[in-house]
């Protein structure tokens, strides 16, 4: 059996071996070295050019040759690509990438990735659609011994998130019965925007829209995410920009499996632009933590109400409230309270001490690194993530159809047929999503 560099890095991890000797006694990067490529090499991607700096960046991959010249300045060894496609196809000796690029392509890039058996660290959201999420799960399912994946929810490694996860499973709430996550972010608009000039000469467009359909140029669509996953055919809105990162402070604390219903209200729909104001909420099967619980998403203004209503949500622009028995728990990205229901105290909990406190994450990008020299374990790997997304995204389909749902996660198929019609995309002719 012919033993690739991957695997070799992956057995060699720890052992001190330091170069991987091809046939011929030719020697490649060193072991404890990535071979990686950015796909997306600016923007985003800057987050990821200190750590990417202490590997062998082998290829850099963008639309905008612009990018491309200011990455060079990092990364002045590395070849140059404008099309994804062309780097996977031609870069042999990749053992990672890391993909920043925008919402719609990502579930592409990843998928393509994975089928080289390449690590990948992507940029939320995961995927842009239900099937997206669901292909791009599967593929990693069916290699997560091979390779290490993490979905760039950064946030997730601040210590607030163990210590909320900490304080309901050790029955501080009492029985867990509802779960609320939000964000007040607006970001508003009619209709895409109208022809307006031409692209710049280092801008190559068609790329940039890879598979989604065809909108002609416009300035308005640059500038970063914003600007453009507002848009059906571009994003999902804020339910794949911040709620992405808001709802994993619930999915952390809930572990959950897919839902087993979905429904979602908001306003008008609107077949251009992704709903500002929306609460979507699904029912969240019991596991060995906790009961079945309904699990809530609010956008764009609406918003749940405490227990007590001394407590504003408002306070918090993006953030999450767990609701149980005996108390409830009122947090954001970095803080939390506990609060016991009203008439209620708290004199059942004890916290736990602290040497038995989940221990500090550490790295977020370090712990990726580190698992693709390793035991390709992740805190945020497409499984977790992957269903994450997926339920978002699900909510998104109730909404559009205005039913409840019933949702069969192992065939990822509903009650309704109109539903299921939108669990997908169209993509242009010559965009594969599974290459």
């Amino acid at each position: 059996m012919t033993q690739t560099r991957r695997d070799f890095l992956g057995s060699a991890a720890g052992t001190g071996l330091g170069v991987l000797v091809l046939p011929g006694g030719l020697k490649a990067a060193p072991l404890d070295k990535l071979n990686m490529a950015f796909i997306g090499a600016m923007g985003r991607a800057g987050a990821h050019h200190g750590v990417a700096a202490n590997e062998n960046v082998v290829a850099l991959c963008d639309v905008d040759e612009n990018h491309l010249t200011l990455a060079a300045k990092k990364f002045p060894n590395a070849k140059h690509y404008i099309d994804w496609r062309k780097l996977l196809d031609e870069e042999k000796q990749l053992d990672a990438i890391i993909c920043c690029t925008t919402d719609f392509t990502h579930a592409f890039v990843t998928n393509w990735a994975l089928n080289r058996n390449l690590h990948v660290y992507c940029e939320k959201p995961l995927a842009n659609s239900v099937e997206e999420a669901r292909t791009v799960r599967a593929n990693y399912l069916k290699r997560k011994e091979k390779v290490a994946t993490q979905v760039g929810t950064q946030r997730h490694a601040n210590e607030n998130f163990n210590r909320i996860a900490e304080k309901i499973w050790d029955g501080a709430v009492g029985e867990l019965r509802e779960v609320f996550a939000w964000g007040n972010r607006q970001i508003r608009g009619t209709d895409y925007l109208p022809a307006e000039g031409s692209p710049p000469a280092t801008l190559h467009y068609d790329l940039w829209l890879g598979p989604a359909p065809y909108h002609p140029y416009n300035p308005g669509y640059f500038g970063g995410c914003l600007k453009w996953n507002k848009y059906w055919d571009f994003g999902s809105g804020q339910v794949g920009d911040m709620g992405s990162h808001t709802m994993d402070l619930a999915w952390k604390v809930l572990d959950p499996e897919l839902p087993t219903t979905v429904e979602g209200e908001g306003e008008k729909f609107n077949p251009a632009i992704a709903p500002v104001e929306l609460h979507t909420s699904w029912t969240i099967p019991a596991n060995e933590k906790r009961p079945a619980v309904r699990l809530h998403w609010y956008q764009g203004g609406m918003m749940p109400t405490a227990p007590d209503p001394k407590i504003d949500l408002k306070k918090i622009d993006h953030g999450a409230m767990f609701v149980g028995t005996k108390g409830f728990l009122v947090t954001g990205f970095n803080k939390h309270d506990l609060y016991p229901l009203p008439g209620g105290d708290l004199s059942h909990y004890t916290p736990r001490p602290k040497e038995k406190q989940l221990p500090a994450m550490g790295s977020f990008q370090g712990e990726w690194i580190k698992a693709c020299k390793g035991d390709r374990k992740t805190t945020c790997n497409f499984d977790y993530a992957g269903k994450l997304i997926e339920t978002m995204l699900l909510g998104l389909v109730a909404y559009r159809v205005g039913k409840k749902l019933t949702y069969d996660g192992k065939t990822g198929k509903t009650n309704d047929p109109e539903a299921d019609k939108l669990m997908k995309r169209d993509y242009r002719p010559g965009w594969t999503l599974d290459g």
